[in-house]
């Protein structure tokens, strides 16, 4: 029996719901690769077989689903229509030359646009799909073919949508939030205090809204919940929103992408996948190199590291000049879908992230840490992979990769860094890396605890 059949088994996703017909809100949906969708598409099919008759209204960004009334819009304002448009030619005639006259076209033509919106409003640029999506819901709502609507962010254009309809309409509204709205500054911030910046404050306000409004509403992460409780004692009572936290998870790949086990070969291979900033730089892996050389300069032939699905950030791009580890740093970029072999770009990470020796897992830098659990770790736990971590200040996401026997250090220690880079080296040298303990975590998990909630 496969891991995603013995995980997949234990949970059986309740089916006692009476509002059955929801209207989801996601301003990304369909996206191949693309965490902000995968979060909720994932959850389709176990909202399907739950009794879940699903409406899905999101932006043109994705592929278009046929087993259900899918709705795709465009944003009206200029900066999110650019977005929008071009992921939508991207998508649909890929990212050669035509993609590239196309975008650059409409980029100058609605330059002064998005210059006027800017100055006006401030705001990031998928606001504005909030307004079709508002639109076009009430009149679903109005014509008596939803019971629920589901606010699903990432993109806040949605939950700003989802409370829009709420208070127009008086519906039972459920809200996602992904990654915190209010973003604070240090451990004393609660972040109570309204920013000065024009997106910051309307984020802030956003989330006083979706805790005053929606009836139920959750977060990825305990420290989340925290903050979003301090600041809104509302969810404190049972009067209003219930606020809870639910672990997302992530989709297994399947069985016939589990190897039976790990193959050494001639060289250690770390691996990255996903985006990386100057908070989030493979700059600390290679410094810690660098000092691990020092010690054991064999490992300059030995040791190389992965970077799938983004571009390199400057910091790293600057540290394999200042090294020369032009041939130590392999930068890959995004992985699309493979047109000899089929296999889809998710489906290609999950045979790389197989193939690696150790998972590179970058939490960042930023006080937002302390909310936010990387979504790349729960793909990361169906690799079935050694984990190496550099956190910051977050003891939920420490706890669960101790558990799962994984390599752990801290964001900034460069003593810390470096030492787990050579328990890493010496373990490989005896072939003899961490064994992963602990199971997976599944999207049903999170889908049964929301229905579960929604049904009480």
């Amino acid at each position: 029996m496969s891991i995603s059949q013995t995980v997949e088994n234990t949970v059986q996703i309740p089916k006692v719901l009476q509002q059955k017909r929801w209207l989801i809100l996601t301003h990304a949906f369909n996206m191949d690769g693309r965490a902000a969708s995968l979060t909720i598409t994932d959850k389709i099919p176990y909202l399907l077989d739950a009794g879940v008759e699903p409406f899905v209204f999101s932006a043109i960004t994705g592929i278009k689903d046929q087993r259900f009334p899918h709705y795709q819009f465009l944003a009206w304002g200029p900066s999110g229509f650019r977005f929008d448009f071009r992921h939508w030619i991207a998508n649909k005639y890929g990212r050669g030359l035509f993609y590239k006259i196309t975008t650059r076209t409409v980029s100058w033509l609605l330059a002064p646009f998005i210059a006027i919106e800017k100055l006006c409003l401030g705001y990031s640029s998928q606001w504005s799909w909030a307004l079709p999506a508002f639109i076009h819901g009430r009149r679903l709502i109005k014509e008596g073919k939803v019971d629920v609507v589901f606010s699903v962010g990432s993109a806040w254009s949605a939950h700003l949508a989802g409370v829009w309809l709420k208070r127009a309409t008086g519906i039972k509204l459920i809200s996602e939030v992904h990654d915190p709205l209010v973003i604070r500054q240090s451990p004393g911030d609660d972040g109570a205090i309204k920013p000065k910046n024009r997106d910051a404050r309307f984020r802030h306000f956003l989330e006083s809204q979706l805790c005053k409004y929606s009836d139920f509403v959750w977060w990825f992460t305990d420290g989340a919940l925290h903050y979003a409780k301090v600041r809104n004692t509302n969810l404190n009572t049972v009067a209003n929103a219930h606020g809870f936290v639910v672990m997302p998870g992530a989709e297994p790949p399947g069985a016939k992408n589990i190897q039976a086990g790990h193959a050494y070969s001639e060289h250690l291979n770390l691996c990255h996948f996903g985006s990386l900033a100057k908070d989030r730089s493979l700059s600390v892996i290679l410094k810690a190199l660098n000092e691990l050389l020092k010690k054991y300069p064999q490992a300059r032939s030995a040791i190389r590291v992965h970077a799938y699905g983004a571009p390199l950030d400057s910091y790293s791009v600057q540290a394999i000049e200042e090294y020369g580890y032009q041939d130590v740093l392999l930068a890959h970029g995004r992985l699309e879908k493979d047109p000899v072999t089929g296999l889809s770009g998710r489906e290609r990470v999950v045979e790389k992230m197989q193939q690696a020796d150790v998972l590179i897992l970058l939490h960042g830098t930023g006080e937002e840490c302390a909310e936010y659990i990387p979504s790349k770790f729960y793909d990361y736990l169906w690799a079935q992979r050694p984990m190496w971590a550099i956190t910051h200040r977050n003891p939920q996401l420490d706890q669960m990769l101790l558990e799962r026997n994984s390599y752990l250090s801290i964001s900034g220690d460069e003593a810390s860094l470096a030492m787990t880079l050579e328990k890493i080296w010496l373990d490989w040298q005896q072939k003899n890396l961490n064994q992963v303990s602990g199971t997976p975590i599944g999207v049903n998990q999170a889908v049964k605890k929301i229905l579960e909630t929604a049904a009480s």
